[in-house]
C-alpha cells in the first residue's frame, strides 16, 4: 500500500466521486442498461456519470489504478471498474492507527 499514491488519488473530488459511484452502482446507473455489476461497472457508463471526455476519466481512472483503489478486467474491447475494498479498508485501517 502506497499511502502517497493513494493521498494523491483521493486528493481529487472527480476521483472520489468514481468511488462512491463503484461503491453503489445501482444508485446512479440502470441495471437495465449495464447489467448486474458483477464485473465491475464499465469504462463508458462512468464516462457518462462524469461528464468529461474519455481522455480524462482514462487519466482519472488510471490515477485510482495505480494507487490500487480500484480493479480492472477486461473482457474483449471493454473494461469493467471494481472497487478495491481490501485495499480501501486497510487504508482506513491504516487513517485510524497512525493519525
Amino acid at each position: 500500500m502506497d499511502i502517497d499514491l493513494i493521498f494523491k488519488a483521493l486528493a481529487n473530488p472527480t476521483r472520489r466521486q468514481i468511488l462512491e459511484w463503484l461503491k453503489t452502482p445501482d444508485q446512479f446507473l440502470s441495471t437495465e442498461k449495464c447489467g448486474d455489476f458483477a464485473r465491475g461497472v464499465c469504462a463508458g457508463h462512468i464516462e457518462q456519470l462524469g461528464k468529461v471526455s474519455q481522455s480524462t476519466m482514462s487519466n482519472h481512472l488510471s490515477v485510482l489504478q495505480q494507487a490500487g483503489l480500484i480493479n480492472v478486467e477486461k473482457h474483449g474491447q471493454w473494461s469493467y471498474f471494481s472497487r478495491n475494498e481490501e485495499l480501501i479498508q486497510q487504508y482506513i485501517d491504516y487513517l485510524k492507527n497512525s493519525l
